[in-house]
């Protein structure tokens, strides 16, 4: 929609095609740092977009005693993000999606065939199976992690998915947990068995949780459903009130993801026509925090170089990611070292994660603590659609 909202503001004419039957407005816990809301800013969603996060969050580590003791969670970046849910960027983005432009849900592309002019877009209706084949002048692959665009146009998933070994599974509460105030941070480490548990508190919000553990087996984490595997990975001992109650809520919550940890790592996001954007063309984990944002500023600067480059499309598009390529590298490369940090497995990487934390009030090591978590967030990359 972010992509489709900055082509309308340039004079094109997009359709929107989306798989599901329905808006998709559940989610989990997502971050809007400085470069996504720029371009939040310039796409006309910055209104729509709140900031949940509670100035007085209270950050706890724990354990499955239930023992507790408060933390630092990097309190003092500066020109932190803003905290919301994924839900809160899909309706800012829906209201500033002018009203011409249409949407065709439970519709998906089954053939691209393109050439100098034009590319052909065969599209079938998943609800009765009928089809139709369509011209247009530009085909944006923003279709996730396992992009049908990018596995028709440039060829299978296997080439561009780099595994980083691990299991995300977010979700959002019913209710707060017990003996946790809705607003409060919890999380539980436990680097010996590879595994971690994120409880993510809103001021005005029901709590968000991620449970992260790593496996050198992908393929077989997908055999059962998610929550009879996290009880598997998690109950193996006692699990204490909070991660008790977080497995009960995975029995029951209806919207729930569950993914391997992958990036998407390609030579060229575009091929004649066809861009790709977003996870499809980048994707950078949950655990660099910067998917949304990097969403966004993808789409602003699509259609800053399509203005520039009205009559050279392939101009356009070399310039768009020769612009945002740096960028998106900084992300991915954080992501490993932020997996550390939300996922320490072994002893070494959990005293490495424990000297980022505690020294995050030490002149020195808390200065630079502070650049690696900021590094292209904010300042330098803030305006990099802004062209």
């Amino acid at each position: 929609m972010a992509t489709a909202i900055r082509l309308r503001q340039i004079g094109w004419e997009p359709i929107v095609v989306e798989r599901a039957p329905q808006r998709r407005t559940g989610g989990y816990f997502v971050l809007l740092w400085g470069a996504g809301r720029a371009s939040a800013e310039r796409l006309g969603m910055g209104s729509g977009v709140p900031d949940h996060g509670a100035p007085d969050t209270v950050h706890y580590e724990i354990d499955r005693r239930d023992n507790r003791t408060s933390m630092a969670i990097l309190g003092s970046l500066p020109d932190g993000p803003r905290m919301m849910l994924r839900g809160d960027v899909e309706n800012a983005a829906f209201e500033a999606l002018p009203d011409d432009v249409e949407i065709r849900f439970s519709t998906v592309p089954t053939e691209i065939e393109q050439d100098a002019d034009g590319v052909d877009v065969t599209l079938r209706d998943t609800t009765n199976g009928d089809t139709v084949t369509e011209r247009f002048g530009l085909v944006v692959g923003a279709d996730g992690l396992r992009s049908t665009v990018r596995g028709l146009v440039f060829g299978p998933h296997e080439r561009y998915m780099h595994r980083l070994g691990g299991i995300t599974c977010a979700f959002q509460l019913s209710k707060p947990l017990p003996g946790l105030a809705q607003e409060d941070t919890a999380v539980l480490l436990e680097p010996d068995h590879d595994r971690a548990m994120w409880v993510f508190g809103f001021q005005d919000r029901i709590p968000t949780v991620m449970l992260t553990y790593r496996t050198d087996d992908i393929d077989s984490e997908f055999r059962l459903p998610p929550a009879q595997r996290l009880r598997q990975v998690f109950g193996d001992r006692p699990t204490g009130k909070l991660l008790g109650a977080v497995l009960d809520e995975a029995d029951k919550v209806q919207d729930i993801l569950f993914d391997s940890a992958e990036q998407v790592r390609m030579d060229s996001w575009h091929r004649g026509r066809v861009v790709l954007m977003g996870d499809a063309a980048w994707c950078v984990t949950l655990y660099a925090g910067m998917g949304v944002s990097a969403g966004l500023v993808g789409a602003d600067l699509l259609g800053s170089m399509l203005r520039r480059h009205p009559d050279d499309l392939e101009t356009a598009l070399t310039e768009w990611e020769g612009k945002l390529r740096p960028v998106i590298a900084e992300w991915q490369g954080t992501a490993e070292g932020l997996r550390q940090w939300f996922n320490p497995s072994g002893r070494r990487e959990s005293l490495l994660r424990l000297f980022w934390t505690r020294g995050e009030d030490w002149p020195v090591i808390g200065r630079w603590v502070r650049q690696f978590f900021m590094r292209g967030r904010v300042s330098k990359n803030a305006d990099v659609a802004a062209v």
